[in-house]
């Protein structure tokens, strides 16, 4: 498998899909309820996911795919399937935020070992190979910094659809987090907070339950730009997407930042 070859394609149709997303957002969405959680989905979901898979597809059609609007798309358990998040922030793109991405990730045997995210609002594009680092638009080096603040760590947090708003672990777990962190924030697209932590934008994220659609890809760039992910517990945290919920929650940080943050949520 030439993976080189792989990110090319993803990154080519994550940006097509981008520069779809950015001509339509401020027009007429077709916003439906999706779930009986109150998530949502619109016509630009389904036009850009329309888009990837005909990509993704046209060049890999023995390759499985499990999309977020359309599910599997092909035969469940073979050696190769992608992911697709075709629009990561529906939410906010129904209240007009510019907070949203596009996610693609390609696992071999369950795991990770390419992932792209695409912002349309800002025009970048950050993608990662398994063991060959991550990089920008440009395909220079990304690199997470660390920059500790005597105020304590500004925070994302991220949580799966299915997690009920009373789910007793993740309200006593998200109130340690607005008690010790300097901020915590709830951006409705785990992909974007993904990129910012391989950024340095934001210190740290914490996930329970998330989902497994959108969380290889941005785990696998934010591991490739020096981030690392460990379970709730500190015990290895495995970035599969065929595992159960229980199985994806997680902290995420700098290495020198990641103790702190694991004192912080236990």
């Amino acid at each position: 498998m030439d993976l080189q070859h792989a990110r090319a394609v993803a990154v080519e149709a994550a940006e097509a899909a981008g520069a779809l997303l950015q001509s339509r957002a401020g027009g007429a969405l077709g916003v439906r309820a999706k779930g009986a959680a109150g998530d949502l989905v619109t016509d630009l979901d389904l036009a850009s996911e329309k888009l990837l898979l005909e990509r993704i597809l046209t060049a890999f059609p023995s390759h499985a795919v499990i999309a977020e609007e359309a599910g599997l798309l092909g035969a469940a358990g073979g050696e190769w399937t992608w992911l697709v998040d075709p629009l990561d922030g529906t939410n906010n793109v129904a209240i007009g935020l510019p907070a949203y991405v596009v996610g693609v990730a390609l696992c071999h045997c369950g795991r990770p070992v390419l992932g792209v995210v695409h912002d349309p609002v800002s025009c970048q594009t950050w993608s990662a190979i398994r063991g060959g680092g991550a990089v920008t638009t440009s395909g220079a080096p990304l690199a997470a910094p660390y920059h500790p603040s005597p105020h304590g760590p500004l925070l994302a947090w991220t949580q799966g659809y299915d997690v009920a708003r009373d789910d007793p672990a993740a309200c006593a777990l998200k109130a340690r987090l607005e008690l010790r962190a300097r901020r915590v924030l709830q951006l409705w697209a785990p992909l974007l907070s993904w990129a910012m932590l391989a950024r340095g934008d934001i210190d740290g994220i914490v996930g329970y339950r998330a989902e497994a659609v959108d969380l290889p890809a941005g785990a696998l760039l934010a591991r490739e730009a020096g981030i690392e992910i460990r379970a709730l517990d500190g015990g290895p945290f495995e970035d599969r997407f065929d595992g159960t919920a229980d199985d994806r929650s997680f902290v995420a940080a700098h290495p020198r930042a990641l103790p702190g943050l694991l004192a912080l949520v236990g």
